[in-house]
């Protein structure tokens, strides 16, 4: 009726079993809601040994809650954690999961491949607090030696990068991290819950995920999740958080109790701190319907990410023969710079559900095709059963600068693409039609004479093309032409060279 301790179940057998069993007092099969904010003690004794942290069990559910544990459980089982903490977004995950081990005065070190609410948080809020981000040009391992000092407690990547589709190399990034003595925190969100990576096999001693995403999968719950892989020693000196006296609780070291020598006989300091410090402190915790909705999400996780990654492949390769599309970004393809790491990592045959690419005639002709779109939604998220769309440079990434946009993969004309579950025929039929809208005027996207400035700082340079180019466009549903269309027209584009930052 439940997991059998020491058995190595399959993703998915952990994905519907893990952390979960019958309700003891009901016989309930399906994990309820526990709607309370609090637990009663069942003595003086009791409650006294909880607050003490002398024995585990339910206070508050600020810290944690029957329905959050069995989600907490299932998520670390299925990333190789020992434990895991629930949080109310993603961007609370990444805040506490640094929180947790860096104080006023340390930093840490990150690419700058990035999500632009990652990238955000780090170069402003952080800095609030007195922890400074020194941001890598890039994920290439030996570009971090020369960021860390003593003062650095982490090295921060994604999986997968949002939307550069970069993939590190993970065990070389890990070794640079532990040759110095520091952890590597991965963003897994587009590892989807461990089914297309799992970090902490390459070395990672912390993930951290927008449960948001493929986790909940349906575009219904905010959630973040922090796996602790329970491998880092926190004893090594440069984390006196873990050793040196708590004076939250009258002196306790989490690391003498918590640590692999304690009386739990397991290396949980970092997420128990996490739980009791951070989530007690900040209060940015998981609600017990949410952690309903997610968990309904991980029974059905593998299925849908295996379409999610069937549908994003073919959409990429289709994308790649069409005359209106300048350029695709997806690591499964070949041409992608990332494509071979994105082999030796991920799932085999699997490269993730989010592909970017540009329309030809630049930003101007991408904002149409992205509001002509019909069946995807033109909205800020990825990850939803649906297939989603948005102009990252305006809207997500909108708070950086031109050089920060670039620095982070985001050009001008990108166009994000989270490819959903529908039939892949109607996701082409939707994008045929939606390009042929966009590139129908063929408006040229004219670089502004100001924004030159910035690119050629950046080391990009553009150089200008004007060419007649003759356009046939043929829109399918299946094997029945919908519509057929030729044009001949002038056309101006501006085309980066030393490189293609979109890659």
């Amino acid at each position: 009726m439940s997991l059998e301790a020491g058995q190595d179940y399959k993703f998915e057998t952990i994905q519907v079993h893990g952390g979960a069993s019958p309700d003891g007092a009901t016989n309930a099969r399906a994990t309820p809601i526990y709607a309370t904010t609090s637990f009663t003690f069942n003595s003086s004794e009791h409650g006294a040994k909880l607050f003490g942290l002398q024995e585990f069990g339910n206070i508050y559910t600020r810290i944690m809650n029957p329905t959050t544990d069995v989600f907490e459980k299932r998520i670390a089982a299925l990333e190789g954690g020992v434990a895991a903490v629930a949080t109310s977004s993603g961007q609370a995950a990444q805040f506490l999961a640094i929180a947790n081990l860096a104080q006023r005065g340390d930093n840490i070190v990150s690419t700058s491949y990035l999500y632009g609410g990652t990238y955000n948080q780090f170069k402003v809020a952080l800095p609030r607090f007195g922890i400074q981000v020194k941001f890598v040009e890039g994920d290439k391992a030996e570009d971090f030696i020369p960021h860390i000092d003593e003062k650095t407690k982490a090295i921060y990547i994604e999986s997968v990068g949002n939307p550069r589709h970069n993939v590190p190399d993970f065990k070389a990034i890990a070794k640079v991290a532990h040759d110095h003595g520091i952890p590597l925190i991965v963003d897994n969100t587009f590892g989807m819950g461990g089914y297309l990576v799992k970090p902490i096999e390459h070395g990672a001693d912390i993930v951290v995920a927008s449960a948001t995403k493929w986790i909940g999968g349906h575009g219904t719950t905010i959630g973040g999740v922090i796996i602790d892989a329970g491998t880092f020693p926190w004893n090594n000196g440069k984390f006196p958080v873990f050793t040196e006296p708590s004076p939250g609780y009258h002196g306790l070291k989490f690391w003498d109790i918590f640590g692999p020598e304690g009386p739990f006989k397991a290396n949980i300091a970092y997420a128990i701190r996490l739980r009791v410090e951070q989530l007690r402190d900040f209060g940015t915790s998981q609600n017990p319907f949410g952690s309903f909705l997610l968990l309904q999400g991980l029974e059905t996780l593998s299925l849908r990410a295996e379409r999610h990654n069937k549908n994003a492949l073919e959409l990429a390769r289709w994308l790649e023969t069409r005359d209106e599309v300048s350029w695709v970004s997806y690591a499964g393809l070949e041409s992608h710079p990332s494509h071979e790491l994105a082999v030796q990592y991920l799932r085999k045959g699997a490269f993730g559900g989010v592909l970017t690419f540009g329309v030809k005639g630049g930003a101007a002709n991408g904002g149409k095709f992205v509001e002509s779109v019909k069946l995807a939604s033109h909205l800020a998220n990825v990850g939803d059963s649906r297939t989603l769309v948005i102009h990252p440079s305006s809207t997500t990434h909108q708070q950086l600068t031109a050089e920060e946009q670039l620095s982070s993969g985001v050009t001008p004309d990108l166009i994000r693409v989270s490819v959903g579950l529908e039939h892949i025929e109607d996701i082409k039929a939707d994008f045929a039609q939606a390009l042929a809208l966009a590139t129908a005027d063929n408006v040229s996207s004219e670089v502004q004479p100001k924004a030159a400035p910035s690119l050629a700082a950046s080391g990009r340079s553009w150089s200008k093309t004007t060419k007649t180019t003759t356009l046939t466009t043929t829109v399918l549903r299946g094997d029945e032409v919908v519509n057929k269309s030729t044009k001949t027209t002038l056309v101006t584009s501006y085309q980066q060279y030393e490189g293609n930052s979109s890659l």
